[in-house]
């Protein structure tokens, strides 16, 4: 009835579904292992320009990707650029990228900010964030286009919790630090 993950709300699939209000901020980065050579973009304030340096980065070096998710290299500009793209076929479970990047099946991969956020603890030491490849995104819960009472009950939902606390809870415990990488996202009124 429902995709209750966070889902990346991306243009072509709003055609598809009905999304609810914004459950969480995310963003696109460039992942490498700690012993690549590459080094973190020092960052220039300007996000376009931050992207740009983190793809030039990339060069011909091999790209672990997921075609049809968040970390598809179609919504970056990546493909006929000469980035050696190695489509992850696997499954279509995130949380599979970086023990295939470790297992050096691509010398880099893209990752969305929550579960960078969680890998970077999880593979501590085993990883870096190189930089951004996207701008600001949303996640939210999707729903079929005929429900869009179920997506009503939803985001009445969502803005309870948010009301009495429990949505900050949660956020604090499972990502604690993310208001600082997105201030904008807590602090504005859905």
């Amino acid at each position: 009835d429902m995709i209750a993950a966070g889902f990346t709300i991306l243009p072509w699939r709003q055609a598809a579904l009905l999304y609810s209000s914004p459950t969480f901020p995310s963003q696109v980065l460039l992942v490498a292992g700690a012993d690549s050579s590459l080094k973190p973009i020092k960052g220039s304030g300007q996000l376009i320009q931050d992207i740009e340096e983190t793809k030039r980065l990339i060069g011909t070096k091999s790209l672990l990707v997921m075609e049809g998710t968040c970390l598809d290299p179609n919504n970056y500009g990546l493909k006929n650029t000469g980035v050696d793209l190695r489509a992850y076929t696997k499954s279509t479970n995130l949380n599979e990228m970086v023990p295939a990047l470790l297992n050096r099946e691509a010398e880099l991969t893209l990752l969305d900010v929550p579960d960078a956020i969680l890998d970077l603890k999880r593979w501590a030491g085993q990883i870096k964030v190189i930089g951004p490849i996207s701008g600001h995104q949303e996640l939210a819960a999707a729903f079929p286009q005929d429900a869009p009472l179920l997506r009503e009950a939803f985001n009445a939902y969502l803005e309870t919790i948010k009301a009495n606390g429990v949505y900050d809870q949660l956020i604090d415990k499972y990502y604690p630090g993310i208001r600082r990488y997105f201030p904008e996202f807590f602090t504005r009124k859905n």
